[in-house]
């Protein structure tokens, strides 16, 4: 056997291939995330009233967000979102922003009033506040908070600018300590957006979670399709030297399916509610929508197992290979969780449209973080899983039982050897 350049051969371009595409899109979606980043979205809320100065009325927080726009027009890395208080919060709370940049209410008031006569006295520094949401991704938050924080040191360069200069038109003599404040007169706070439990892995116990449930339903449906052949007679058991073969019980292609698939959507139940008792009950894991969260668990496991039995039954040992590919080595750098989509090439935002782990992610980030909301991702996600659903049993039971009627049997029946063998007659 080691000397058959065909063991060599076969098993050579299998490893080589899967290994290639393993390397090539685990770590080609997450080399460059800054270099590969656009239109990431964030939020910029202007609170400022306003201030009357000389006789004018001055509002400061337009000018910030006029000067982020006007720099943000030269580069596509990040989507400004003008948006009110309310609605920054309203996304920071679906996932649909990674950050937010507030100027506040009194921002024009207390910027003026640092080169005002009470300047001389200790006052307070205006404040812009940076705003963070590790729901929406780690690395997504991050890029957004190295963002924001550059835009509002921008904004307070500029804003010293005017105030040195306007100082130097009214002829006032200032200490160097105040020239100091004033060329950079506005602090940045850093606060958290949309909080989360202190047992959620800092945003990504949703990813975990979903791949957990992908990995179960993979793994399940493999085991199902091991133990069906079993006990049909198709594979023999080896249990150490002890090898058990059960007689063959000739069925249909497209019936073995279904037996699998019926087993398939039983077991979920048993894996998805262990899958939970161990997260959430033993781990502590910070779930508050726990009964939604079982039937979503439930369902996950079922579609990807079935999914899973599908190309086994059409496609036979390569489609292990094959589901091995569509759920683990294009889905993981596709999902979003870890490395957001904004920041990833246009070939994994492509996937990202229909990877089945993408749309579970954000079904569980609703279900762990957003409140359950279904503009948050678990409305696509339900839909993409009973999409998924429907597209795995008709294209598994359609090809199957175009196998049977062109009577390609997995084992041949007695009846069509003894028909074979048979010799023909006039």
């Amino acid at each position: 056997m080691l000397r058959s350049p065909r063991l060599w051969i076969g098993a050579g371009l299998i490893v080589a291939v899967l290994s290639t595409v393993f390397a090539l899109l685990y770590v080609g979606g997450n080399v460059d995330p800054k270099g590969n980043l656009r239109d990431l979205p964030i939020a910029l809320v202007n609170s400022d009233n306003g201030a009357d100065v000389q006789g004018k009325h001055l509002n400061l927080g337009d000018q910030v967000v006029s000067g982020i726009e006007k720099s943000a027009a030269d580069s596509d890395s990040i989507d400004w979102q003008v948006l009110s208080r309310q609605e920054a919060d309203k996304r920071l709370g679906q996932g649909k922003v990674y950050g937010a940049l507030v100027v506040p209410k009194d921002f024009t008031a207390a910027v003026t009033g640092l080169a005002g006569p009470q300047q001389k006295q200790q006052v307070a520094r205006p404040t812009l506040t940076v705003l963070t949401n590790q729901a929406a991704g780690s690395i997504g938050s991050s890029l957004a908070g190295q963002a924001t924080q550059q835009a509002a040191h921008a904004a307070s360069a500029q804003i010293g600018k005017d105030l040195l200069s306007r100082a130097d038109q009214q002829g006032a003599r200032l200490a160097p300590a105040a020239q100091l404040m004033l060329a950079d007169p506005v602090s940045v706070k850093v606060a958290v957006g949309h909080p989360l439990g202190s047992h959620s892995a800092m945003g990504l116990s949703a990813f975990y979670y979903a791949l957990v449930l992908v990995v179960c339903g993979m793994l399940g449906a493999n085991v199902i399709h091991s133990q069906v052949d079993t006990a049909l007679g198709y594979l023999h058991s080896d249990y150490g030297p002890i090898r058990l073969r059960k007689p063959v019980q000739h069925t249909s292609r497209a019936r073995t399916l279904a037996i699998n698939t019926v087993v398939m959507l039983g077991l979920s139940v048993l894996m998805g509610s262990l899958v939970e008792a161990a997260t959430v009950g033993l781990l502590d894991m910070d779930a508050p929508h726990r009964g939604l969260l079982w039937l979503y668990s439930v369902a996950t496991i079922a579609v990807v197992g079935v999914g899973v039995l599908a190309l086994l039954a059409v496609f036979g040992t390569p489609g292990l290979l094959l589901s091995t590919v569509v759920f683990v080595a294009m889905a993981v750098p596709s999902s979003g969780a870890t490395v957001p989509i904004h920041a990833m090439p246009d070939f994994f935002r492509t996937l990202a449209e229909f990877e089945p782990l993408r749309q579970i992610t954000d079904g569980a980030r609703s279900i762990l973080y957003f409140d359950a909301q279904a503009d948050a991702g678990l409305a696509r996600a339900w839909t993409s899983m009973g999409v998924a659903l429907v597209a795995a049993l008709l294209f598994g039971f359609g090809i199957t039982r175009l196998y049977d009627r062109k009577g390609l049997h997995r084992i041949p029946r007695p009846a069509d050897s003894a028909n074979a063998a048979e010799p023909a007659t006039a």
